[in-house]
């Protein structure tokens, strides 16, 4: 189940009513019959009298919001915990994602959120709708580096979601921290400021990682390249080497493997080790842009993320015809990329 130690101090309040608003998406007029009525949050208020929301509050407002759109009455999730309220809120995604798939098992991927900002913005109904059909559940949320490093969850997620303001050196140390703690999960990284030294290095430790602003849909195409779900069945994620494993097979392996005749249907072995040659020069091409270009770093990490994960895959996919073709990648020149 998703944790927060409630006890322990988070961010101090810095958003007002009408930013919180926004946020959460409750009108201003509901936040405040929300507090009076049931005293869902007890913001502080500045020397102006205004009231101070925290990061915090924002996520169990947003949680309260999209579970109102869900059809409970706000008057049964008052006294619901924050870890009740997202447990109820993965019900709900499993059991849309369960009749969405007929006859399928939807896969759910497991989440670790650092930033409470981030993990309102995750439940929102709006992110929901971007996100589409695919499951994911947030176990454990951390408001920062330093609270997710002390934790000891039960559960290794799948995934780490990460929000930074500024990427340092340091930071690094303490994200391949935190991955090792967790299962060496994957991981993404959203911040606002970092080097491309640093950006580079966060490449090949295997973590994804986009500079703010990123939308809603962007957020969600890099969730579901993790996740990637084929009719209900989800693809193994996890690899030792880290988010994205190296390349498997030379150029050698793959054109004799495209040369081959075989049994199967269509010329798939010819296709899928063309498609592999494509991706590998594609994955080396955008890794090249993103030491080039400090402007579409960005841009050029996310290609390289995206064309290495999709290169992962087919490469299993390959593996997968040749077992059925009784065919030895490894001999005749097929000897693992080096």
């Amino acid at each position: 189940m998703h944790k927060v130690d409630e006890n322990t101090p988070v961010d101090a309040g810095v958003y007002r009513i009408g930013a919180v608003a926004n946020l959460a998406g409750v009108p201003v007029a509901t936040l405040r019959v929300w507090e009076r009525r049931y005293g869902l949050v007890a913001p502080p208020k500045s020397d102006g009298g205004h009231r101070l929301y925290s990061k915090h509050d924002v996520l169990k407002l947003t949680l309260l919001k999209t579970l109102t759109q869900q059809g409970h009455a706000i008057s049964s999730l008052a006294t619901q915990s924050l870890e009740q309220l997202q447990s109820m809120l993965n019900d709900h995604r499993l059991a849309h994602s369960a009749r969405a798939r007929v006859d399928a098992t939807p896969t759910v991927l497991s989440v670790a959120v650092v930033g409470y900002g981030l993990a309102g913005r995750l439940e929102s109904e709006r992110f929901l709708r971007a996100y589409g059909q695919a499951t994911f559940k947030l176990n454990q949320v951390y408001a920062d580096l330093a609270q997710a490093l002390s934790a000891r969850p039960d559960e290794a997620p799948d995934l780490i979601l990460v929000q930074m303001a500024s990427v340092q050196p340091a930071s690094l140390v303490e994200l391949g921290n935190l991955r090792k703690q967790f299962g060496r999960a994957r991981c993404i990284l959203i911040y606002h400021f970092a080097t491309v030294t640093v950006l580079q290095l966060l490449h090949s430790s295997g973590v994804i990682a986009r500079r703010e602003p990123v939308s809603d849909q962007e957020l969600s195409e890099m969730i579901q390249s993790i996740a990637y779900v084929d009719q209900g069945l989800a693809l193994p994620v996890q690899y030792s080497q880290g988010a994205i494993p190296p390349r498997k097979y030379n150029d050698a392996v793959l054109q004799r493997m495209a040369d081959i005749s075989t049994k199967v249907l269509c010329e798939c072995p010819k296709h899928v080790a063309d498609l592999l040659q494509m991706l590998n020069s594609f994955e080396t091409y955008s890794q090249d842009c993103l030491s080039n270009s400090s402007e579409d770093a960005r841009l050029h990490a996310y290609l390289t993320a995206v064309s290495g994960s999709a290169r992962a895959m087919f490469e299993q996919a390959l593996e997968r015809i040749a077992a059925h073709e009784n065919i030895d990648l490894t001999a005749q020149g097929s000897s693992r990329f080096q």
